[in-house]
């Protein structure tokens, strides 16, 4: 059974971890999870003239406990330090996160993107980074500023499943999520259409797409079936980032759990299609 116990909360002090604390409070309210603050910060950071007037090791101390400081006094009131761990870290922000999620036993990792052209600037980025190297699901959000958490009593899930041999692993473990949390979760299938006019190609390829549907909706019961799943599946043809979206909006989704690769490696463990997914979601984004 997927269980959610301890949830990893990044924070870099910025507008959007002061936006996303909510979120957080809210997933882990719903799992019965312990959070946990980490803060990673550049050592290096500081002012070069430091270093002809004081010596490396004593302005780094500064540093350290700038940073502690900081850490200790951010967000106290919506996790206070007693029941919230609070870690301290230096060096690469992104490798730091990914070790202590592994070797911490966190279950989730929640972060924010930055607003902005999502694949330009996130790519680069710490969340992006992560999102390619963790072992376990990440949750994020670009809309931390402007969404607000709904109501504990509202829990629609929608999952973006495909037909590949990695489906059943996505389907399972949102599956299994959402029973947890006692959310209705609803399985969205994206049949790709292309073509300028897709109303016209749609017409005059209405039998190969009708074909298409029924074979789809076969492998998505076989699918089902191996991961113990009863929820109502909705087969939609046209652009896969649009049509996920669009569901996702119309059901009031507050999760869109997608798949990502189960291994990392050259390529990462996203495409640009999840990147677009999640910068255009408006909900939180699963990435599992």
């Amino acid at each position: 059974m997927t269980t959610i116990q301890n949830i990893l909360f990044p924070v870099d002090f910025s507008a959007s971890c002061v936006a996303m604390a909510a979120l957080v409070k809210r997933a882990a309210a719903l799992v019965g999870a312990r959070v946990t603050l980490v803060h990673v910060f550049d050592l290096y950071s500081h002012d070069a003239f430091q270093l002809y007037v004081r010596p490396l090791s004593e302005v780094a101390e500064e540093q350290k406990n700038l940073a502690r400081d900081k850490l200790d006094s951010f967000l106290k009131s919506e996790f206070p330090i007693a029941e919230c761990p609070r870690i301290l870290s230096s060096g690469d922000a992104a490798k730091h996160i990914v070790q202590l999620a592994k070797t911490g036993g966190f279950d989730l990792i929640v972060m924010p993107t930055h607003a902005g052209l999502f694949r330009r600037t996130l790519l680069g980025s710490t969340t992006a980074k992560v999102l390619n190297d963790a072992d376990c699901p990440v949750l994020t959000t670009q809309h931390a500023e402007t969404i607000s958490p709904r109501p504990l009593e509202h829990r629609e899930w929608v999952c973006a499943i495909g037909l590949d041999s990695d489906s059943q692993r996505v389907l399972q473990y949102a599956s299994q999520a959402a029973e947890s949390v006692h959310a209705n979760l609803t399985l969205v299938h994206v049949i790709p259409a292309s073509g300028p006019d897709l109303a016209v190609q749609l017409d005059l390829q209405e039998p190969l797409q009708s074909a298409k549907k029924e074979a789809a909706g076969r492998r998505i019961k076989e699918l089902q079936r191996a991961a113990s799943s009863h929820a109502p599946v909705s087969i939609a043809v046209g652009p896969i980032r649009d049509m996920l979206t669009d569901a996702a909006r119309r059901l009031r989704a507050d999760v869109l759990v997608i798949g990502r690769s189960p291994a990392s490696g050259v390529m990462g463990r996203l495409r640009d299609l999840s990147y677009a997914i999640a910068r255009d979601a408006p909900c939180p984004v699963l990435s599992v």
